[in-house]
């Protein structure tokens, strides 16, 4: 028998002790001391590093530095509003065997803030330069934040780049726009994420392996990128090794979860009342009888022990739980944990020689989830590494390969309508456990989802990525890569048969269906780009020219199957199924599957030139073929320009105003096509065909059926985007004071709307056709302050604000019908009601009724009385109704808010001195209106359709009401089967701005002196939380970023984190 070997983080450690004991054994060290000045001023702070590896310290109050390691070729001076300096080790002054000292000057000047390279398409360029829209995040924004994915981590980081996660459920990743809404048509708005190059997924990246994100959001950033590019792009670079000796890291987080926000159930009690009075207030007769309701009292009280009583017409069975229950649960604090515990660990190594240097790391995340039976947990392991070899003066070699695999586990219960039936099926007066101890649904959730069954889900990556640099002379360089990913996924499910038990403790067959679902998933993907450029400088003047071209194709293909009948529970296998059902009869099973794939072409070329980086030119033109359009009209055309000017370089700005280190204008244009289509095909339909679902039967069984298929526009093409971007970039008192300004201006057209009216006699459905166009106007701005006193003390502020609006510019309405879009609509407009308020009395109500001469409020209900809604006459034609449903007949409707998220902002604070330091990062959105019309919102709708939440109690009631008087409620009174008091209405319109504590961090960092002592050149322990507070408005029951999430809002919940860790570099 072969023994399992597990590397726990125990042994990482020893691993990385035993490679630093190995290397110490054979290095002598260096040591270097001196003191940094600045006219004579000690400096506090300062950042010494030793070139070519990791090793690096920093100076003391006194100015005094020591920095110790086995080679010095150079050391590299930096501190925040000075001037970086180098010294050779030739430079440095020898005091004794391997001792040295070197004193330093700095003198103030702009910084390192306009030095900063940014990572673009197919290169990189110095961010002074930079005349195209890009935001970059660096790896210390993203350090030890406790959160899943690096898709989390992000959000609020980058000016324009929208994140939204409106559920905190494991198996789903939060979605990514950039700049808001780009199509309401047929294809997709999400951004073209690139990791290394290679197109990939954040959510199945290792955070911790990412040294840069640059996320390019005009055309004239992204247009290198063509007709994948349409929406922006998000380029991901991930670490590197260094040169020098072999540098360890091990950082691990133990952290602790728990819901930011649980909505809390009535009592049975009061749950019982309030059900009485809406089946009352409806006309009907109240659902718990006085008996019921005393039942109810003693069981809270403990004068009562059983949950339910004996089945009235089967002295066998406990009686059903909606009829008979008396039980007193809180379905969301049974259903949910109060917390949950998740762990990561990380070890990273790197190092090399001048010619090949290395990067290796191993990441394991192990997560558990928040429900109480049968716990869901997600895991992930991923490996990478990253070799760079320069094989001669004029060819490198590098390659990065990395592997991913993630687990998720959950109870095949916990799927999307567990969350929407949680609250209309899980009455409080259902019994948990029936009075012998056992699990009793009746129904309730709790048995389906500890024994019901088990969703088993694993998804595993693999990147190649091979890249080739020739560089035959100075100055002209020829690249290729070549990127191969799979992604093959593997999903399992088994529902089971579930049983009660009977008064005995007998069981019996509660859910008499099994089965058993297997899917599997495989996706190719290859790209290869190879390009070439020249760079130039001559006097002022600065040249760089690249051409290239690109190919890339995807291969998918699944097949998925469920069979019927369960044999042996405690084995769910297909091949252990016996296809029929609980009767014996013989059920079809279910096969899907699919083949598919795509492919693109594109030929590109860049120009760049710049004079004295002062007048700064770009100009991109692509040429984009794709598989997905006919052959007519397959390929694009799409240009981009953009220009800036550096006034900061002007003599007259130099000399009159030196205290600006930066203040450059630039403007952009480009086109660019969308080929990401929904249906991958729109231009090709197949035969629609059915298994056994005739609507007839031939010898006594349902045949097979076919149909014809739809006909398909033959113009059917690209949709085509346009931008335009203006902005400014400055940088005040050396650098100290930075930040930038844009507006922008977004059109799509040519997007795939609804079908053209044609006649009857066409015989079958409209072709859909190019007919829509959008309009989204913005803007975006970043603050930000940075500084180092001269005693040491750092600290910084970084703002971030954005907004944007979208118009339907052109759309097939019209009539201009409300249900449907219309030209000059703002997206995310919401219609609806004034409310004047709820009539206190009869008396009120008849009143507001008698100044409705021309039907009342009738249209949208009747039996209006006290509780009830007033609603206001806006078109005073005298009555209350929604006119015709157009916009030039709303009837007394008018927009009363939109939804669209404004004044998106991000908030980061850092601060470090000595050996600690401090950040906080908020983010959060100033405005935005949200209608939630679902039963949570509003506790009783029709019977079977309604919750009762402690925030619901704030209704209209009577002083005669058992439960109290309150006139001056905020609901109107409950009425089951109508919606009169639940039209779209000003008064219950959610404001769902927000601001969140999005984390916190507090660190130290062990003296060097302390750490050397046992081999550790740097150890900072911290803790951390995650959505540790919220502030917002919205209705108790609902977390602001998930008010739109689920099915009326019912989602699986957030969480808040609190983390500790350590991070220890050998």
């Amino acid at each position: 028998m072969k023994r399992k070997i597990v590397f726990t983080p125990c042994w990482l450690c020893c691993i990385c002790f035993l490679l630093l004991s190995l290397q110490q054994t054979y290095a002598q060290s260096i040591t270097v001391r001196g003191q940094v000045t600045e006219n004579n001023r000690p400096l506090a702070g300062v950042t010494v590093k030793n070139i070519g590896s990791t090793v690096q310290a920093q100076t003391d109050t006194q100015g005094k530095y020591t920095i110790s390691a086995a080679t010095v070729t150079a050391l590299e001076f930096t501190f925040l509003g000075y001037a970086k300096q180098r010294f050779e080790f030739s430079q440095l002054k020898q005091i004794s065997q391997g001792n040295y000292e070197l004193n330093v000057q700095l003198d103030a000047s702009e910084g390192d803030v306009l030095d900063e390279v940014v990572v673009v398409g197919f290169g990189s360029q110095k961010k002074t330069n930079l005349t195209g829209s890009v935001a970059v995040v660096d790896a210390k924004q993203l350090e030890n934040r406790p959160v899943r994915n690096a898709i989390q981590a992000l959000q609020g980081l980058a000016p324009g780049l929208n994140i939204s996660q409106n559920s905190g459920t494991m198996e789903t990743n939060p979605s990514i726009n950039i700049r808001g809404t780009g199509t309401i048509g047929t294809s997709s708005s999400a951004p073209l994420i690139l990791i290394d190059g290679s197109e990939g997924s954040l959510a199945a990246l290792n955070p911790q392996d990412i040294e840069s994100v640059s996320v390019l959001k005009d055309a004239g950033a992204a247009s290198i990128y063509g007709s994948r590019a349409a929406f922006g792009v998000i380029l991901v670079t991930t670490k590197s090794g260094k040169a020098g000796r072999t540098s360890v890291n091990y950082n691990n987080s133990f952290r602790m979860n728990a819901p930011t926000l649980m909505p809390k159930m009535m009592d049975s009690y009061t749950f019982a009342q309030y059900f009485n009075q809406a089946e009352v207030n409806a006309g009907g007769s109240p659902h718990f009888s006085a008996e019921h309701l005393q039942r109810i009292l003693d069981y809270q009280n403990g004068s009562l022990k059983n949950s339910t009583i004996v089945d009235p017409n089967n002295k066998l069975y406990w009686a059903e739980g909606y009829a008979y229950g008396n039980d007193n649960n809180d379905w969301f604090d049974v259903m949910y944990r109060d917390q949950a515990f998740a762990q990561e660990h990380n070890l990273s190594l790197n190092g090399g020689t001048e010619k090949t240097t290395y990067y290796l790391s191993g990441n394991i995340m192990k997560q558990q989830g928040l429900m109480a039976f049968n716990t869901d947990h997600y895991d992930r392991y991923s490996v990478a590494a990253k070799i760079n070899s320069k094989v001669s003066d004029i060819f490198q070699v590098n390659y990065n390969a990395r592997l991913v695999r993630e687990d998720y586990d959950r109870p095949a219960a916990l799927t999307n309508s567990f969350y929407d039936d949680l609250g209309r099926q899980g009455w409080p007066t259902l019994p948990l456990y029936d009075p012998n101890g056992y699990l009793f649904s009746s129904p309730s959730p709790a048995l389906a989802m500890k024994e019901g069954g088990q969703d088993k889900s694993s998804k595993d990556y693999i990147y190649q990525q091979l890249q080739l640099i020739l560089e035959p002379i100075k100055g002209w360089r020829t690249t290729g890569n070549f990127n191969y990913r799979t992604t093959t996924q593997f999903r399992h499910w088994d529902s089971q048969r579930l049983y009660n038990h009977d008064v005995n403790g007998d069981p019996y067959l509660y859910k008499n269906s099994s089965n058993v679902y297997e899917f599997g998933l495989k996706e190719n993907y290859y790209n290869i780009n190879i390009f070439s450029d020249y760079d130039k400088s001559w006097g002022d003047h600065h040249v760089k020219v690249m051409v290239g071209g690109q190919i890339e194709h995807t291969a998918y293909r699944n097949l998925g199957v469920q069979r019927d009948g369960i044999i042996i529970p405690d084995q769910p296998v297909l091949n252990l199924t016996s296809g029929t059902d609980i009767n014996g009869k013989a059920v079809v099973p279910s096969v899907s599957g699919e083949y598919q794939k795509w492919a693109t072409a594109g030929f590109f070329g860049r120009l760049n030139y710049n004079y004295a980086e002062k007048y700064l030119l770009e100009a991109n033109l692509r040429y984009d073929g794709s598989s997905r359009f006919r052959s007519d009209s397959r390929w694009g055309w799409f240009p981009s320009v953009s220009a800036g000017w550096n006034i900061a370089k002007e003599n007259f700005i130099a000399e009159s105003a030196p205290f600006i280190n930066m203040l450059k204008l630039r403007a952009s244009y480009g086109e660019l096509g969308n080929q990401n289509t929904d249906v991958w095909y729109p231009t090709y339909v197949t035969q629609p065909t059915g298994t056994a679902n005739g609507a007839w039967l031939i010898n006594n069984a349902r045949p097979n059926s076919a149909s014809a298929p739809g006909l398909v526009s033959a113009l059917l093409t690209w949709e085509s985007i346009n931008t335009k971007n203006l902005g400014v970039d400055f940088a005040f008192l050396n650098s100290r004071l930075s930040g930038s300004f844009e507006v922008f201006e977004r059109k799509t057209f040519n997007m795939v709307g609804p079908a053209p009216q044609l006649p009857n006699t066409l015989g079958t459905q409209v072709p859909q056709t190019n007919n829509t166009d959008l309009k989204t106007r913005g803007f975006e701005a970043t603050l930000g302050w940075n500084d180092r006193t001269a005693s040491g003390f750092a600290y910084g502020a970084k703002f971030l604000l954005s907004d944007y609006t979208t118009t339907v510019t052109r759309y097939p309405n019209a009539i201009g019908s409300l249900s449907n879009y219309r030209e000059g609509q703002k997206l995310g407009e919401i219609w609806g009601y004034q409310t004047l308020g709820i009539a206190k009395t009869e008396e009120q109500m008849s009143q507001h009724l008698a100044s409705l001469p021309n039907g009342g409020q009738n249209a949208l209900g009747t039996q209006w009385g006290a509780g009830d809604i007033m609603y206001a006459d806006l078109n005073g034609d005298g009555k209350i109704d929604g006119g015709s449903n157009t916009e030039a007949d709303p009837g007394d409707r008018r927009v009363i808010g939109n939804s669209t998220p404004r004044y998106s902002f991000g908030l980061n604070l850092n601060a470090d001195y000595k050996n600690f330091d401090f950040s906080v990062f908020m983010q959060g959105v100033m405005k935005r209106d949200y209608w939630q019309g679902g039963y949570y919102f509003w506790g009783a709708t029709s019977k079977w359709w309604s919750t009762g939440l402690v925030d619901h109690l704030d209704y209209f009631r009577t002083a005669d009401n058992p439960l109290g008087e309150n006139l001056d409620a905020y609901y109107a009174r409950p009425v089951f089967g109508t919606s009169k008091n639940q039209q779209t209405q000003t008064r219950f319109l959610q404001n769902a701005a927000y601001i969140r504590i999005k984390n916190i961090q507090l660190g130290y960092t062990l003296p060097k002196e302390t750490t050397k002592r046992f081999g550790v050149e740097r150890l900072r322990v911290y803790v951390s939380g995650e959505n540790i507070w919220t502030g917002s408005s919205v209705a108790g029951m609902f977390d602001p970023e998930t008010i739109d999430g689920g099915s009326n809002g019912t989602v699986y919940p957030l969480t808040k984190v609190w983390s500790a860790g350590l991070s220890v570099t050998f």
